[in-house]
């Protein structure tokens, strides 16, 4: 199978967004994702696209989608808009672009942030 190009527009505190990069991880396939929460020295050079740190991303990401929600996953060149791990996965195999596993994931594929996650995300950008 070829490596497929993806790009994810992501946000870092996220229960959608942890479980697209849960099911990335589970097949192991690199992905665009330029976060500059990290270190905003190198916002350019990472790899996470990160639309709440970074406005041109969320700009980029609605042009593109065609809509405001996210995650949205770029897959060789096919939009997947407010889209939930799970529906990455299922888009990936019916693709044929990865066989399916039953590997366990270390988040929920299809779940919010817990009330706790949101809770600390509010007071670290207070």
């Amino acid at each position: 199978m070829q490596t497929p190009e993806i790009t994810a527009y992501l946000k870092t505190y996220c229960g959608w967004s942890a479980g697209v990069r849960a099911v990335l991880a589970k097949y192991n396939l690199p992905y665009t994702e330029k976060d500059i929460i990290q270190n905003p020295a190198f916002r350019w050079e990472m790899e996470t696209k990160d639309i709440i740190q970074n406005p041109a991303f969320r700009w980029e990401m609605e042009t593109k989608s065609g809509q405001p929600l996210s995650p949205c996953v770029e897959i060789n060149g096919h939009m997947l808009a407010d889209v939930s791990g799970e529906e990455v996965e299922k888009f990936l195999v019916e693709n044929k672009i990865v066989h399916a596993n039953d590997a366990e994931t270390d988040v929920p594929t299809n779940a919010p942030c817990p009330t706790e996650q949101h809770e600390a995300a509010v007071k670290l950008n207070l």
